[in-house]
């Protein structure tokens, strides 16, 4: 029974200059970029089900690395039995073990490539896989990996998308391109989300949603999609992305009757407990509320987030956070009357949050611990936000507030690290970013805020 997920160009080319090095005995390395849902993982399957075929009766193994086993390793496992099912081998192949699949005497191994895992001992006869190579450490790959492949001289392949400079991906595509201009052999195949979309319309209308979404110059669009780097380290918001902030609306002092409000809160890490700042330093660190004013019909059609304006800024600097509290009551349910908000809970933050959550409501008020994981979603979060024209700042008022904002925004920097995670901050050295955080907060109060019909007097009419 013939195989009916047929390769697209693109990915048979790649297959075909495997397949070539495998029989050739050659021992190249190939480096293989394919945006992200364009069929890397359907490649690999499929050349894993022909080389178990073409080596079923002299034997031999194949293996495939990854991040981690769950899910990666696991989808590529689930992937290849169905595929050899498709193929019209059901009754012909068998699994030794959780990460072994046989047919005749030939393996496929899958060995998680997490820096933990014990993999030393196993040997690639036929072929060596690495998928997401950006997210392997180049020591254990050099280290445990790349010596499975010698005794055969066996073709291995690094599969993923950029991210930073300095990744395992990274350092082999740019010797393959070396040795490319030497002798004329192709070992790096890029294949961008446009080529993708020539073979799939349906993919060409999903990119170019995530496009508007994210925006093209967005670390994951360029990565995933665009196959372009992101800098190790920089600037977080470009001068462009800092004009799309900036918008044009008044500041408000006090809400507007009849529009939906949502409000983020960074709270200063102790102030009272921590004695004097140091020398030089430009402030204490500040609680800020930021308030943010929801237009649903200038948002996003197609996810339904709102256009985030922000209205107000209020700023607390040695102000004890005992002595807050009754004041931030005030102002988010009385005063703004706040459908979603969003506190740091985060260290001292805790306390707070659990008050806040308590007398204004679980279902309306969020904690929100940050984390590296929860963090570097939050960040980008926020660039999509500014990318889609999603969230904007009052006009300049020359306030205090807005030269603070602005400040921050100025200094913060951007750190993109293996593992697709983002750090964003302000080196303390040189100022705060509670600014930042409370705009960062501020989208994800956003995200999730019902929307509220409204009755011909302006009044909520229920939520929707």
């Amino acid at each position: 029974m013939p195989i009916r997920h047929q390769l697209r160009p693109y990915q048979a080319e790649v297959g075909k200059a495997i397949l070539r090095s495998v029989l050739e005995r050659r021992g190249l390395t190939f480096t293989v970029e394919i945006a992200r849902q364009g069929g890397k993982n359907e490649l690999s399957a499929q050349l894993q089900v022909l080389l178990l075929t073409l080596f079923a009766a002299k034997g031999g193994n194949l293996v495939k690395a990854a991040p981690t086993y769950v899910p990666q390793l696991l989808n590529s496992i689930l992937r290849l039995r169905d595929r050899h099912t498709d193929a019209g081998y059901a009754d012909l192949w068998a699994s030794g073990a959780d990460y072994t699949i046989r047919v005749g005497k030939a393996r496929q191994l899958f060995l998680s490539a997490e820096p933990t895992s014990r993999v030393v001992g196993a040997t690639a006869h036929i072929l060596l896989e690495v998928d997401e190579a950006q997210e392997v450490e180049k020591e254990k790959f050099y280290k445990e990996f790349r010596p499975m492949g010698a005794s055969a001289n066996a073709t291995t392949v690094l599969y993923g998308t950029p991210w930073d400079g300095d990744s395992l991906l990274e350092e082999q595509k740019a010797l393959n391109r070396e040795l490319e201009r030497k002798d004329g052999i192709r070992r790096h195949f890029s294949f961008d989300w446009q080529e993708v979309a020539r073979h799939n319309p349906l993919y060409q209308a999903y990119v170019e949603g995530e496009r508007q979404r994210l925006g093209e110059d967005h670390p994951l669009f360029r990565s995933q999609y665009l196959l372009l780097p992101v800098p190790g380290r920089g600037g977080f918001l470009s001068s462009s992305q800092q004009a799309q902030l900036q918008g044009q609306h008044p500041r408000q002092h006090a809400p507007t009757p009849g529009r939906t409000y949502v409000a983020a809160i960074d709270l200063a890490g102790g102030s009272e407990t921590n004695g004097p700042a140091p020398q030089g330093e430009p402030h204490r660190d500040s609680t800020v509320l930021t308030i943010g004013e929801l237009d649903f019909e200038a948002g996003d059609p197609f996810t339904g987030d709102p256009q985030i304006r922000i209205v107000e800024h209020l700023w607390w600097t040695d102000a004890s956070l005992a002595s807050l509290y009754p004041q931030l009551v005030d102002l988010l349910a009385r005063v703004w009357q706040c459908r979603r908000i969003v506190v740091d809970a985060t260290g001292l933050g805790q306390g707070p949050a659990s008050f806040l959550e308590k007398t204004l409501g679980r279902g309306v008020v969020e904690p929100f611990v940050f984390t590296a994981q929860s963090k570097s979603r939050l960040g980008f979060d926020l660039l999509a936000a500014i990318n889609g024209g999603r969230l904007k700042l009052y006009a300049p008022d020359g306030s205090l507030e807005y030269r603070e904002f602005w400040q921050q925004l100025h200094l913060a920097e951007a750190f993109y690290r293996p593992n697709r995670a983002m750090a964003f901050h302000v080196d303390p050295r040189r100022g705060h970013d509670d600014f930042l955080m409370s705009l960062a907060l501020i989208v994800k109060a956003a995200h999730h805020s019902p929307r509220i019909a409204r009755g011909r007097s302006g009044e909520p009419a229920g939520v929707r």
